[in-house]
Order: structure tokens, then sequence, then C-alpha cells
């Protein structure tokens, strides 16, 4: 093909050692994926060598390491004959396995009958439990529900604290991460701008986040496996009314979103999510009504959010299609993760003068408290 060659990593060094929890962070594109690619061997790097000693266990999206066909007993024993384990050193993993991932009932059924839930339940519970050295998690715990991330951050934590294996953990939520990392990695542009404390990291990573340009081609951006129906797909995100993605507080985000749809007869909805710049979930906005797309025809949808009650600070906002059908059901047409960076600043109006702690004060602000004498 006449595409250009990209280099997505450039003079990227470091080591860790055993016993070590590491969190790598860094904008979209900042090279992070590539990465774990490379150290969990999916990838050959053009330059330079990756160096390992020890068995690797990685998470790197939803049923990484397995076999839709088999069952989960059988995806069990297949991981752990490629970490180079026998049957009776698994058989003896087994059963803790089985009750970390909540998956009995399911564990003779083929796994391409599994939710996307249950992938991670086993998959997690699979790397977890199986004798490796190195543990390597790329943002999937998403997927699974509030319990089980917090079950499974636990038992992160003992993997490294307990039985001293080395966690490389990739994650945009920065709460996790100080929870669970004792050094994290900022990546940016495919380089190491930081190596060190995970507080600074976090506070070097938030001067990453850039505010968008006013017009964003969405084309660009790569699809989570929830949001790879090609059911519908959004083309291009404008923002309207504005010099820059700069906002004061109290004023309104308006939005052209343009967008394909390739069946018939869709009546479809959008949802916007918007997340603090460390990663940390703020609210989500859904539209009431639906607009139909005409298959194979762009369409252009424009659409507004009010910052009324978000102080002040970066934010990404999110975007996703969805449609629900007479009987109710949700289905995810296509999905774009940070699609929008912007900032917001405080209004002349703004009730708090000091400056906000996002720390220990979240990121609403519901106003003043009115005192009423008697």
């Amino acid at each position: 093909t006449d595409a250009p060659d990209i280099k997505v990593l450039k003079d990227v060094s470091f080591s860790f050692k055993p016993g070590e929890t590491i969190a790598l962070v860094g904008p979209t594109g900042a090279g992070k994926t590539t990465i774990v690619n490379l150290i969990s061997r999916f990838y050959d790097a053009t330059e330079g060598e990756v160096k390992i000693k020890g068995r690797i266990s990685s998470m790197l999206e939803v049923g990484t390491g397995f076999h839709g066909e088999l069952t989960g007993r059988e995806n069990i024993y297949l991981n752990g004959a490629i970490l180079g384990m026998n049957r009776s050193e698994v058989d003896k993993k087994m059963e803790d396995i089985i009750e970390f991932s909540e998956c009995r009932k399911f564990i003779d059924t083929p796994v391409k009958r599994y939710s996307s839930g249950m992938y991670v339940k086993l998959a997690f519970s699979v790397a977890a439990h199986l004798d490796s050295e190195i543990l390597v998690m790329d943002e999937v715990l998403a997927v699974g529900d509030m319990k089980f991330q917090e079950k499974c951050l636990g038992k992160m934590g003992d993997v490294a604290d307990k039985e001293g294996r080395t966690v490389l953990y990739v994650s945009h939520n920065m709460n996790t991460i100080q929870q669970l990392c004792s050094r994290c990695v900022v990546l940016d542009k495919g380089r190491i701008i930081y190596d060190g404390n995970v507080e600074e990291a976090i506070r070097i990573y938030m001067g990453t986040v850039k505010e968008s340009p006013l017009k964003l081609n969405l084309e660009d951006f790569p699809r989570a496996e929830e949001h790879k129906s090609h059911v519908a797909f959004m083309k291009k995100l404008e923002v309207l009314d504005a010099d820059s993605s700069v906002f004061v507080q109290n004023s309104k985000m308006r939005f052209k979103l343009t967008l394909t749809a390739n069946q018939q007869d869709l009546h479809m909805y959008i949802r916007a999510i918007i997340h603090y710049a460390d990663g940390t979930p703020v609210t989500m906005i859904t539209s009431k009504e639906a607009f139909e797309a005409k298959c194979g025809e762009d369409r252009k949808v424009t659409f507004s959010l009010d910052t009324q009650y978000i102080v002040p600070g970066k934010y990404t906002l999110s975007l996703i299609l969805y449609e629900v059908n007479q009987f109710g059901t949700f289905r995810n047409c296509d999905g774009v993760k940070d699609a929008y960076c912007f900032e917001i600043k405080a209004g002349e109006d703004f009730a708090h003068k000091m400056e906000w702690s996002h720390r220990y004060w979240g990121h609403v602000a519901l106003g003043e408290i009115k005192i009423e004498t008697e």
C-alpha cells in the first residue's frame, strides 16, 4: 500500500523488577498498547529489543488467548499449556480459577457463548492464578461489573505483594493506579516523559490532556470491541459557536455530529459520557428523542451539553450511538472514547472563590448553601 510508515514509539527504554506494580498512562495514541503488545510478544519490534525473564500472562482485550469453540475448562488447560504448565499443575489451580471467575455454572460451555463480562471474569481469573512471573493488563477490567472489578484489583495487589509477581497495568483510571501501583510511566506521542512517583506522574499526565481542535475526524479514533457492530459509524464532530475548546462554567457546548447508517430504519440516540482528565467518571447525558438515519447516507445531528454544574478543570467527552427497538432492547451502534478534550474555567458568578480541589470535593458544584434566619 501507499500508506506512510508511522513510528509509534521513539527511544523508549525502561525496565522493571520482580514484585513491582507499574502503571502505563498517557493520552490516546501515546503508545501504551503498543508497548504491552511488544512485551507480550504479540508484536515484533522493528528497532531495539525486548528482554524478558519469566513467563507472561496477558489480558489485552476481551478473550485474549481463548478459543471460542473450546469450553471454559478447556481454555484454562490451553492457557496453562501456553505457559509451559502440564495438566497436573493446571489441575491444582483449577478449583481456585473457577471459584474466582464466578463462572462455575458455565465452565463446560463453549466460550463463544459467553457474554463479554463472563469472558473478562474467566480470562482474568486464568491470568491471575496460573504460574506466570509477569501479569500484563490493558484496561480490560472496565467490562466487568463493579463488584468484580474491586475483587480483581484486590487480587492484583496480592499478586504483587504476597506472591512477588510483576504487574504491568495500563489504565485511564487514576484512582485505581493510586491504589494499586508503586511506580508510573507517562507516555506522550511515543516517548517516555516521566518515570517514577505515582502522584507526580498523574500530575504530569493531566498536563498532557490538550484541548481538542474544533473539527474532529472521528474515523481516525479506535473503537472498543463492544462498539464494532458496524450498524452505524460516527465520522465527524464539529464544535459550534466557539473559538476554542475552553468554556466558561454555566455555558453551553454545541456540537454537530456527522454519521452514516449501514442498516435501514435505525432509530438512534446519543449518549455522552464526561470524564475528568484523570479518568474519573463525572456524568452521563442521553438524548431523549430518537433520530432516524437512512442507510448509506450521511446524517448530521446537532446537540448541546450544559456545563452548569461542572467545576473548573480539564475533561474528556466520549460519545456512543445506540438504538432501542420496539421491545425496549438496547444495542450499541458505535462509540468513541475520549473523542473530545475540553476545559471548563470559572465564571464571575462561580460561588466557590477558592481553588477547587477535585480530589476532596469531586467534579460537580450544586450551588451555594442558603442561610435562612428565623
